[in-house]
């Protein structure tokens, strides 16, 4: 099999363009996921990715060709080979993995609430790729189905996102460029906002039923705007001296007090009903 070892072949240069420019990404439809783990689990969902790009010393090991013969079976994507000394220049970690993905952006979705949805997320200005893909994680996880991105969010199909998120994004319907007022409006059920201003905390709230939480800006919180639009307000009750928590941290505190309360109410529900 060809060995790629210039950095002016096509396919180089556009992997280069795809770890670093979101514009490129949106354009072209296309990103990255680096690692097995991420591969995996977009297999699992969505299907073979478009193109596969390995090193040499990855694809030269008999137990990951071995792998990849097991994870595709006989329909095996495109398999593009580079060099090591090259790979480890396009790769978006400091320690690559051997292994690339390219694949086309699943569904990229920019629509507004239907007013029907169960459990959703509302992101303001989300600025740090880390934090945006540790709350899909979290979302994920607690089975969130609708998150809604402000145009100012980090991109949420950038190699870092991505990576942070851990295949979270693959679970998720995920709106870009959204209207966030828009969408709090639409909501059918009750939309809670985050702010250190507020006078109610999260665990004296109901939480039962549909649900939006609104998370904003790391630094500045969320806008006026936004707070207003909420139909509640609430801070999260902290005994310990900091004075804030990481927005994804937050997040995921507000997320599992959600599920714990459903999983309260299903079960005093059911008791109820014997």
């Amino acid at each position: 099999m060809p060995v790629i070892t210039s950095r002016d072949h096509p396919l180089i240069k556009q992997l280069i363009r795809l770890e670093e420019s979101s514009q490129y990404r949106k354009k072209t439809g296309l990103t990255l996921l680096d690692g097995i783990h991420l591969i995996q689990i977009y297999c699992s969902v969505l299907g073979a990715p478009e193109n596969l790009i390995v090193s040499q010393a990855y694809i030269d090991d008999i137990e990951n060709e071995h792998f990849l013969t097991i994870l595709f079976g006989h329909t095996p994507p495109k398999l593009t080979v580079v060099s090591n000394l090259l790979f480890r220049e396009i790769s978006p970690v400091k320690t690559p993995s051997g292994i690339l993905a390219l694949i086309a952006l699943p569904g990229l979705k920019k629509d507004v609430s239907n007013g029907k949805e169960m459990f959703s997320v509302l992101l303001e200005t989300i600025q740090d790729p880390g934090n945006l893909g540790s709350i899909l994680r979290s979302a994920a996880a607690a089975s969130v189905k609708d998150v809604y991105l402000s145009k100012q969010c980090a991109d949420a199909w950038s190699p870092k996102t991505l990576r942070a998120a851990m295949g979270a994004h693959f679970f998720l319907h995920i709106h870009e460029d959204s209207d966030l007022q828009k969408v709090a409006q639409q909501f059918s059920g009750t939309v809670v906002a985050t702010s250190i201003q507020a006078n109610r905390n999260l665990f004296e709230i109901s939480l039962v039923g549909p649900t939006a939480f609104v998370f904003g800006n790391e630094g500045a919180g969320l806008s006026k705007e936004m707070i207003q639009a909420a139909d509640e307000n609430i801070v999260i009750p902290m005994p310990g001296k900091t004075e804030s928590l990481n927005a994804a941290a937050a997040a995921a505190i507000c997320f599992f007090e959600k599920v714990r309360q459903d999983r309260a109410y299903a079960a005093a529900t059911t008791i109820g009903t014997k």
